[in-house]
């Protein structure tokens, strides 16, 4: 019993991790598409 909860604490914990990177990779995306528009927006002119 002691081992399922040292394995569930550890997949909880990479749980956790993987939603913080997935965040950030969201935040990312969307300033790559910011400054997509931005360059588009800078060519136009």
């Amino acid at each position: 019993e002691t081992q399922a909860n040292q394995y569930l604490s550890k997949y909880k914990k990479q749980q956790h991790e993987l939603n913080e990177v997935k965040e950030r990779a969201e935040v990312a995306e969307s300033q790559v598409n910011k400054l997509k528009i931005k360059a588009r927006e800078f060519g136009k002119k």
